[in-house]
């Protein structure tokens, strides 16, 4: 007994290190998941001149990348449930990087159009991995930091990078940026694969430690994930009841889930705005120079990164002192949306710094509600995660195919106000879903299934809920 106390003791200690190192991974993985998504943001004016594209079709090439994106959420989400991460992580981000690459090679708006989609299909199962990966190797009460973590990148690294892109475009020129941005990410792809390890791994043998069996129970009760998340030996009829199609039916029917839906769709507008649009907004209706446009854009995406870091620790803090989840996870999500609506007040200003102000509110906002894939493991039935975390990322897709089209149209003539306007509303809309759709927050339940669609019988410890609070307080 003495002896099975000591290997488990150091390795529960290990796997807690290990899975901040994971969560780097992950952080570094967003970072260079946005860059290829939103180098196109920083390079628009260039190649906008160069291929002489007015702006209803830049509207288009903005939202290409989400076509493909949105449409490949759930088979990414499917997929993300029966593949092993450290596999199909490395895959995407090398096919991602690849079609970024080729986009630098382009000389027509359809080739254009076509490159962007690529990257939108291979960058599909990206964030349902994410959110899968969090809740394999974290506890029900870290989660929402561990998320704040990660989607922070998309907004730290941004805050960064804005300025840096901008300076690369003037040294190597728009096609440069995007032959230096895909090989960072091809380079990227071998370390992942390198330094990843999934939490039980099927190449990890009895033989390598006779007390093997022991530890891996004890680490699965460390990170408390549900069983249908070990990666490894999957049961049978959990694989089967994820791509069943009841349970795409009962993604669809949820009042629940439809909250969080639509509140994902909301908050993607203000974010597709500032992926995409905001540089050009800047430097054309705002009158900034290409690399103060740079320098300027980095401030909204800092105030993010401090409004999601904020929401995330604040609210698993919350959690940890027996707060309720209406509260603790509800309320950074209201309150962040509520602020991005402030986004209209930029338009009743004219001097840069207030403009900057308004706009660095609405980033903060939408950072701090940035949370919000928490509800995904929250209200998700258990052998779900995967599936809703597609369908979730899917409706808020869908922003970014109809926000850029609809904001190029709104400022054909170089007038953005009506585009403010339209990501104030949207804003809005999503704090209305979160408050009266959404209601409150618990799991789905829902029995398994086999693949002629009979019901099994329950085998699951109810105390694995994802909903209970009971570990928040140790």
């Amino acid at each position: 007994m003495t002896t099975t106390q000591q290997v488990k003791s150091p390795s529960v200690s290990s796997k807690s290190k290990s899975k901040f190192g994971v969560l780097a991974l992950i952080f570094l993985s967003v970072v260079i998941n946005y860059m290829d998504r939103t180098n196109i943001s920083v390079a628009a004016q260039a190649i906008s001149d160069d291929l002489e594209l007015s702006k209803v079709q830049m509207g288009i090439i903005f939202s290409a990348f989400a076509w493909t994106y949105s449409i490949m959420q759930i088979p990414g989400g499917m997929l993300v449930d029966s593949v092993r991460i450290r596999l199909l992580y490395p895959f995407i981000l090398v096919a991602w990087s690849a079609a970024t690459i080729v986009q630098g090679l382009l000389s027509s708006f359809s080739a254009v159009v076509g490159c962007r989609m690529a990257i939108g299909f291979f960058e599909a199962p990206s964030y349902p991995a994410n959110n899968k990966i969090v809740t394999q190797w974290f506890a029900e009460q870290e989660r929402a930091g561990a998320i704040a973590v990660y989607t922070s990148g998309q907004f730290i690294g941004l805050a960064f990078l804005m300025p840096v892109l901008a300076i690369i475009q003037q040294w190597f020129g728009w096609r440069g940026l995007f032959f230096i941005s895909g090989g960072i990410g091809i380079i990227w792809a071998g370390v992942w694969y390198l330094l990843y390890r999934d939490p039980v791994t099927q190449d990890e043998t009895p033989a390598a430690n006779g007390n093997k069996p022991d530890v891996n129970a004890q680490l699965s009760r460390h990170s408390a994930p549900s069983n249908d998340e070990q990666n490894t030996t999957p049961i049978a009829s959990h694989a089967q009841a994820t791509a069943n199609w009841n349970n795409l039916k009962i993604a669809f029917s949820n009042r629940k889930l439809w909250g969080i839906y639509i509140g994902q769709f909301c908050l993607g507008g203000t974010l597709i705005f500032f992926l995409t649009w905001f540089p050009t907004y800047l430097a054309e209706y705002r009158g900034l120079s290409e690399l103060n446009t740079g320098f300027v854009a980095s401030i909204p995406f800092l105030a993010a990164f401090c409004g999601v870091l904020l929401s995330g620790f604040v609210s698993d803090w919350l959690v940890r002192k027996g707060v309720s989840n209406e509260v603790a996870r509800k309320t950074p999500i209201i309150l962040g949306l509520l602020l991005s609506s402030s986004v209209i007040f930029a338009n009743y200003v004219e001097s840069t710094q207030w403009v900057t102000f308004f706009l660095s509110v609405t980033f903060f906002g939408n950072g701090l509600a940035s949370i919000n894939w928490v509800f995904v493991s929250l209200i998700a039935p258990k052998h779900m995660v995967g599936l809703v975390g597609g369908c979730f990322n899917f409706i808020g897709g869908l922003s970014a195919v109809t926000v850029p089209i609809a904001i190029g149209y709104l400022a054909k003539d170089g007038d953005f106000k009506p585009a403010l306007v339209l990501v104030a509303c949207l804003a809005l809309i999503g704090l209305c879903s979160y408050i009266f759709l959404v209601g409150k927050v618990e799991q789905i339940q829902m029995p398994d299934i086999d693949e002629n669609g009979a019901v099994l019988p329950d085998t699951h410890d109810a105390n694995t809920s994802s909903t209970s609070t009971s570990t928040g307080g140790a």
